[in-house]
């Protein structure tokens, strides 16, 4: 059975390393890039804590640091689960 609890945004990264053009034709080596990130999450089930991270595509918007998602787990296991940003 799925449940859900509210999670904690402790970092957002962004991945330098993965760039993204979005234009055909650049003048230089970053006009028109864009990169994804990466979001590290803590949430709570039970009195245990628990931190997940969520790879975020590049143009989606990214929530702050601090800021709260939601977080969908299953009952049996809720070290496995599903950030929705």
């Amino acid at each position: 059975m799925k449940k859900e609890t509210t999670g904690t945004v402790l970092s957002v990264s962004r991945q330098w390393w993965l760039k993204v053009n979005t234009k055909a034709i650049r003048k230089g080596t970053m006009d028109g890039a864009v990169f994804p990130y990466i979001i590290k999450v803590s949430y709570t089930v039970d009195g245990k804590e628990y931190t997940r991270r969520k790879w975020i595509r590049a143009r989606a918007p990214v929530p702050a640091e601090g800021g709260s998602v939601r977080v969908v787990y299953a009952e049996e296991k809720p070290g496995r689960a599903e950030i929705i940003c």
